[in-house]
């Protein structure tokens, strides 16, 4: 059996490790912090599995290897499959027009026809979508690593193929890494129902709204080029309430449970990379699309490890890089 050691507990060293446990091998987990936990992007992330939302903006690679996320997650801990809202004012019409024409697989509707709790909008429905809760999803991954003998340790000696997964902290090894900031609210409003997240095309504040049960909601995210970690500005709190309250009134009156910021990894072209510097294979630069993507790059890393096969998007030599192009 190859030793492999994991470096990062995130959702992307989580994720490598769970499919080279489902592949027979007992890889070594290491972090700092001991395993997931309240710091690092993965903790403070949305949790959409939303390929089709993101194709406005990602690149063709990422939609594709996304649509896998929904089906991996679902074998590992509880996925909600009830589709994403979009939605924008009616001043903001053509704002829905321009999102409908980027993007594929989704159906018209009244947006209070799925969701009796918002007003009626012209609203787009993306029904193949899902979501879950980041968190939980991160606590079934490690105890389902701890029921096949893998514990998360925070230090020990580095054996064998070296994995590392440590986002941003990874900079040492990959210096042409930089850090998006996204600054996230969490409320509690005992007004409001919603079944899936809802995305509004604010024009000065876009807002994302997932639904996390028990009245609960998680609000995001703010996008700044800056590698700060916290805390929320006042500005970013401002303009995520104002957007939410412009979603809904309601918002308002609700709770402000937490906050938090964290920066995301990326490359200069925000697509991901799995990178090998002799036995050091890095998995790395997955930006906002940290669930989304990190099922299928560990599928290709494990594949790498056991197989031999040269993942889509290896890129051994920076200087000659080879990204999927969908």
């Amino acid at each position: 059996m190859a030793e492999v050691t994991i470096l990062g507990a995130g959702v992307a060293g989580l994720c490598v490790a769970t499919e080279l446990a489902a592949r027979g091998l007992a890889p070594r987990v290491i972090d700092p912090a001991g395993g997931p936990g309240a710091q690092g992007c993965s903790w403070w992330a949305g949790g959409m599995l939303a390929p089709e939302c993101e194709s406005v903006t990602a690149e063709a690679p990422v939609v594709r290897l996304g649509r896998e996320a929904a089906d991996w997650w679902a074998r590992h801990t509880a996925v909600t499959r009830a589709g994403s809202l979009v939605i924008a004012p009616a001043r903001d019409r053509g704002e829905l027009d321009r999102f409908a024409r980027r993007s594929q697989r989704h159906e018209r509707v009244d947006a209070a026809a799925l969701e009796p709790d918002l007003p009626a909008h012209d609203a787009l429905h993306y029904p193949r979508e899902a979501h879950l809760d980041p968190r939980a999803a991160l606590g079934d991954l490690a105890r389902g690593l701890a029921a096949r003998g893998i514990a998360i340790a925070r230090d020990g000696a580095r054996r064998g193929t070296v994995i590392d997964c440590r986002g941003l902290a990874a900079r040492d090894a990959l210096p042409d890494l930089r850090g998006v900031r996204g600054e996230m609210l969490m409320l509690r409003s005992r007004e409001l129902t919603l079944a899936r997240p809802v995305r509004l095309l604010h024009p000065r504040h876009p807002l994302y709204v997932v639904p996390r049960g028990d009245g609960v909601f998680m609000l995001g995210a703010t996008q700044l080029e800056s590698d700060a970690t916290g805390p929320v500005t006042a500005r970013a709190l401002l303009e995520l309430l104002s957007a939410a309250y412009a979603l809904h009134p309601a918002f308002a009156e609700a709770e402000l449970v937490e906050t938090g910021a964290d920066a995301r990894p990326a490359f200069a072209d925000n697509l991901p990379r799995i990178r090998r510097h002799g036995d050091v294979i890095h998995v790395n630069g997955l930006f906002r699309h940290g669930f989304l993507l990190a099922p299928a790059l560990a599928r290709m890393v494990a594949e790498l490890v056991t197989e031999g096969r040269i993942p889509e998007v290896m890129d051994e030599d920076r200087d000659q890089r080879h990204v999927a192009r969908g």
